[in-house]
């Protein structure tokens, strides 16, 4: 292409024409900007085009991602010859990858300029995924994560003493007669003792019923994290009866332990008798002892086939023995959500805290709920 000449005096039609040739390349030049350009090649003179490229590009850009298109049209008016003497900067790429490889060549491995790598974690896709929403192989995925999560839980003043450095209302005559013997008989340093503290119990209570078979699924992993994780911990499911599950959730192995509690329930993904299972709970192992003192987990939606007056008198009940009642319902997070349900209205009095459980992140939640 030949170059257009620069004369002196053509300062302003030189200006126009590049503007122009630079608007058809994409970059949107205005007027105002036409006539900065005009005054500036004025300024700089039109004898070194290598200043006129640089006195153009400074005017005409908004930034980097127009030099390009403005290189285009001012080789279009001037030539390319006049460019060679001058980087262009090219626009970095925004390469999206999933924390693996890095993507700033092309498929053939020929880099293609500076790239900004945007990395996503798998991990907090799965965190803020719903659990409803979990195919098998999210879930496999999701199993690490749920593993590592362990319930503290509330603690409790034990009857048992322990060593104490402080002052207190329990001296150990015996520690304190021993220590005394290493200075001549005289208790320069006594010793003191203090009532330890010990973890509360943590009873989980899991629905299995069928309008809870996508959140059971995955809850059913907790319960092994939490029972094998920790002593102290019980676990149960119902549906339309209640079963405890604790012996085989205790396994080191969470899948052979999901799998062995899996074949003890027979009503999994079944009718919901919320209020016969809280009776029985309450009768065979809550008020008489598992559930005194303890933080009582019920993960369940609410839905109940069965008489809610019986579910509220139930939970009445265990409200009486239990430390803490916890009430998880998938659905809380649901836009709109109201607990209208008979189940969910004839339980939520006696709760002491009602949270929402549909992802890893509401979970987190659930698990500091245990400790409060």
């Amino acid at each position: 292409m030949t170059a257009s000449p620069i004369t002196a005096g053509s300062g302003v039609a030189i200006a126009v024409e590049l503007a122009r040739a630079v608007r058809t390349a994409g970059v949107p030049v205005s007027v105002d900007r036409t006539v900065l350009l005009a005054e500036a090649l004025a300024a700089i003179g039109l004898t070194d085009r290598e200043r006129v490229f640089a006195a153009g590009r400074s005017v005409c850009c908004s930034g980097p991602d127009e030099f390009a298109a403005y290189a285009a049209g001012f080789a279009a008016v001037f030539g390319t010859e006049v460019i060679a003497g001058h980087p262009i900067a090219v626009p970095p790429r925004i390469v999206v990858t999933d924390s693996g490889d890095d993507a700033s060549e092309n498929e053939s491995g020929n880099a293609v300029g500076p790239s900004a790598t945007l990395r996503w974690s798998r991990a907090e896709v799965l965190r803020e995924l719903d659990f409803a929403a979990y195919t098998a192989e999210e879930l496999a995925e999701a199993r690490w994560l749920m593993a590592r999560m362990r319930p503290v839980g509330a603690t409790r003043r034990s009857r048992r003493l322990t060593r104490s450095a402080r002052v207190g209302r329990h001296p150990d005559l015996r520690a304190t007669a021993r220590r005394a013997l290493r200075t001549g008989g005289e208790a320069v340093h006594p010793i003191h003792r203090r009532r330890s503290v010990r973890p509360r119990r943590i009873v989980l209570l899991l629905d299995v019923s069928g309008s809870m078979e996508p959140y059971a699924r995955v809850y059913v992993r907790f319960l092994q994290a939490a029972v094998s994780g920790r002593a102290g911990v019980e676990a149960f499911v119902f549906g339309t009866r209640l079963t405890r599950i604790t012996r085989e959730l205790a396994g080191h192995d969470p899948d052979g332990a999901v799998v062995a509690a899996s074949r003890r329930v027979v009503d999994w993904s079944g009718g919901t008798r919320l209020g016969e299972g809280m009776r029985r709970f309450n009768d065979e192992w809550g008020v008489r002892g598992l559930a005194r003192g303890a933080v009582v987990v019920i993960v369940s939606d609410g839905w109940d086939r069965g008489d809610p007056e019986r579910l509220g008198s139930e939970m009445a009940r265990l409200h009486r023995v239990a430390h803490r009642i916890v009430w998880v319902n998938p659905l809380k997070a649901t836009e709109g959500y109201a607990p209208t349900a008979q189940g969910m209205a004839a339980a939520l009095p006696y709760c002491d805290h009602f949270v929402e459980g549909h992802n890893l992140d509401a979970l987190d939640r659930v698990i500091v709920a245990l400790g409060d």
